[in-house]
């Protein structure tokens, strides 16, 4: 009996739990080696977000499964973005006459009781992904309203010396409110980035771009 591994990890992953790479490889091999399969593969996405629908490595994997064969996890946040997904990589395995298992979750879709198993534990971890994610926007909307920055510093605004917090940028300022008023009067964006450069307002660039209007437009 053939087993294929499938491995992932992103920046998050890595916060979150700490399982590397290397750490998933290792699960897998001593499993192959316990359960008497031989590893004829493992395929990884090193650096990929788990909301990330193009997955090469997973991709390369389900290729490479065929019947008889076991495609192999540590976990199921490892290895699909949604239970749509997990669900539907569950039906390709079914459809090919493979298994799928998951050493975390001791996951066998061998049979009906693990099949049903393995559907109840694909909810969990999507749900478990969304607290994860509510967290992180929490946080950054938290931040956001103490003023502090989050991402890329919006045009108006510059770092205070601390070098966390932000505040009005004087100048800035002023062509946010000029590109207000003029958004106001049913100004085009091309019209208002021409404006801008006629009246000596500089941009963050070599030129005002009618998207760069459109957003500060928006926040303003």
């Amino acid at each position: 009996m053939n087993a294929i591994g499938y491995i992932r990890v992103s920046t998050q992953g890595q916060a979150d739990d700490g399982i590397s790479l290397d750490a998933q490889r290792a699960k897998i091999t001593a499993w192959c080696e316990c359960n008497g399969y031989t590893l004829a593969g493992i395929y990884e996405d090193a650096g990929i977000s788990g909301t990330k629908a193009d997955r090469p490595g997973l991709a390369a994997a389900l290729a490479a499964v065929g019947k008889n064969d076991a495609l192999v996890c540590y976990t199921l946040s490892r290895l699909a973005r949604s239970t749509r997904h997990t669900l539907e990589i569950a039906d390709r395995l079914e459809k090919a006459g493979a298994d799928m298992v998951s050493l975390s979750e001791r996951i066998d879709t061998t049979t009906a009781a693990g099949r049903m198993v393995f559907r109840m534990l694909a909810v969990l971890a999507e749900f478990e992904r969304d607290q994860i994610s509510e967290r992180t926007k929490g946080a950054l909307a938290h931040k956001k309203a103490q003023g502090e920055r989050v991402g890329s510093v919006p045009y108006g605004k510059r770092l205070s010396a601390d070098g966390a917090r932000l505040e009005d940028h004087p100048e800035e300022q002023e062509a946010v409110r000029l590109v207000a008023m003029l958004r106001s009067g049913g100004m085009s964006y091309p019209r208002i980035a021409a404006e801008l450069s006629a009246r000596g307002h500089a941009p963050r660039g070599k030129a005002w771009h009618p998207q760069t209007i459109k957003n500060i437009a928006e926040a303003a």
